[in-house]
């Protein structure tokens, strides 16, 4: 009797992140690091044996599609580090995308957002802790809507100086992407967004997809819970989907996110085995456009 066969994240299709190619199907390390709700102070770190042997199978599975930050650890555990102790040598299609902007300290407290001289010390610690020599994606984080324009330029001076291959912008409103555009070229906007999640960004991700840029959802498959995971029940619509379907509320969630066009990139996160090979399989699961608009329904009651 053979196994059924796996899914891999090359069913999801690819889109470019400047001259970089990644199936739509990624990964987010921010949990490898510890279970429970993310940064929280009761939170366990994770085995770190594990998380390794997640990274691998990721990749196996045909991720090459990153997502981390230096700012991703435990008492016990660093994303980076983590990725590098798996991956390294690193295969030449992954593509690793980090962040930059905010900071913790050795106890975890968050810090303010780094100043523009600060931004460069951020970075050569994501290449430090990650090995490499230079950074494929460094997305800017964001907190508010003040003006972004002098760190940006800070991190464009970065990437002429060749620490940085392209530059991303995450948490944003759609004034500080023109701000940005102006100064450096963007390929990709990390904001919160999902199913029922943010709806009055509808139109912002559409005109990612219209400048070409990647629009990369976090928390797509928590929902209302956020970095604390899933909370609750289900829509009723959503499970009855998942059930049709035999499949996941989570897939479905995830599968919904993608359907939102050829420019989105999820990238969920998980330490478990079982829960890697899920969302990589979403990346064939493609719904009817029945369900679509079943979900579309779902998602315009968050309005």
């Amino acid at each position: 009797m053979t196994s059924a066969a796996i899914t891999t994240a090359t069913s999801s299709g690819t889109w470019q992140l400047g001259d970089l190619t990644v199936n739509r199907i990624g990964f987010g390390a921010m949990r490898l690091t510890q279970y429970g709700e993310a940064f929280a102070e009761d939170a366990v770190p994770s085995d770190r044996a594990e998380a390794i042997e997640v990274l691998r199978r990721a990749v196996e599975l045909g991720v090459n599609h990153i997502d981390t930050a230096s700012f991703y650890f435990s008492p016990l555990r660093s994303a980076n580090e983590l990725i590098n102790r798996a991956l390294a040598p690193y295969p030449d299609d992954l593509v690793i995308a980090t962040k930059v902007g905010p900071s913790r300290s050795p106890s975890g407290e968050f810090l303010p957002h780094a100043t523009p001289e600060q931004l460069r010390g951020q970075v050569e610690e994501n290449l430090r802790q990650l090995g490499r020599d230079h950074l494929d994606v460094v997305n800017l984080r964001i907190l508010g809507t003040d003006s972004i324009a002098e760190r940006f330029g800070a991190l464009a001076e970065l990437r002429t100086a060749g620490l940085i291959r392209h530059l991303g912008l995450s948490n944003i409103h759609p004034h500080q992407l023109t701000e940005a555009r102006a100064i450096a070229p963007v390929v990709c906007v990390q904001n919160r967004y999902g199913l029922g999640i943010r709806p009055d960004h509808d139109d912002f991700l559409r005109d990612c997809g219209h400048q070409g840029i990647a629009f990369v959802p976090f928390y797509s498959i928590a929902g209302t819970g956020g970095q604390a995971g899933a909370l609750g029940e289900a829509d009723a619509e959503v499970l009855a989907v998942a059930r049709e379907r035999g499949v996941s509320t989570a897939q479905v969630r995830l599968a919904w996110t993608l359907h939102r066009g050829p420019h989105v990139l999820a990238i969920p996160g998980t330490g478990n085995p079982d829960h890697l090979v899920a969302n990589v399989a979403t990346g064939a699961l493609r719904l009817s456009e029945t369900e679509l608009a079943t979900l579309e329904a779902v998602h315009r009651r968050g309005a």
